[in-house]
């Protein structure tokens, strides 16, 4: 169950967030664009073999294509809005990092091209499709919100209206990652 506190009075600069972080490299938190700190607990094994496979599978389909850059839920991206956002995977397009030389040590400032967020046992639903919407408004291409509980897939795409799938077995990468195909046979 992810934990929220109000932090908006203390107005965190983005270096005392990231001290923040780096103090509590234990948490995985996120900061939303009004101040709000989320605290989330580490995931049950499920929850964690089935982002570990997704994992593996984005990390594959980038090596063998070189196109872009892939991103574990440890990564920070600085959403344009100001939020700092760690979804379960991520995809960046290579001459976005190139253009912007960012500091490897440091938060990502920019939205990710493609992501995805696994809803996991204690997780709202509301709360990730909200979070979903966020993506979308700060640019995020292509998004996938995968709900083993329901068997059920929702696909955000760039200013169109959100895609509810029920128990596919496959994801297509479209054309933000060309040839890309979740297999999600072992996430269900």
């Amino acid at each position: 169950m992810e934990t929220t506190l109000d932090v908006s009075l203390m107005h965190l600069t983005d270096e005392q967030f990231y001290q923040l972080c780096q103090a509590n490299r234990d948490l995985r938190l996120e900061l939303s664009a009004t101040g709000e700190l989320s605290i989330m607990p580490p995931t049950g094994w499920g929850s964690g073999k089935r982002n570990f496979d997704l994992i593996v599978q984005l990390g594959i389909w980038t090596r063998q294509n070189q196109l872009g850059t892939a991103f574990d839920s440890s990564t920070g991206f600085k959403l344009p809005n100001g939020a700092n956002r760690s979804p379960d995977a991520a995809w960046v397009e290579n001459s976005r990092i190139e253009a912007l030389k960012p500091d490897p040590d440091k938060f990502l400032p920019l939205a990710p091209d493609f992501l995805i967020e696994l809803r996991s046992s204690t997780d709202n639903l509301a709360t990730l499709q909200k979070k979903m919407q966020e993506y979308q408004d700060n640019g995020v291409k292509l998004g996938w919100l995968i709900n083993p509980r329901d068997r059920q897939v929702e696909i955000h795409r760039l200013d169109r209206v959100v895609e509810v799938l029920q128990s596919p077995t496959t994801l297509s990468g479209e054309n933000i990652l060309p040839g890309f195909v979740l297999d999600l046979t072992t996430i269900w």
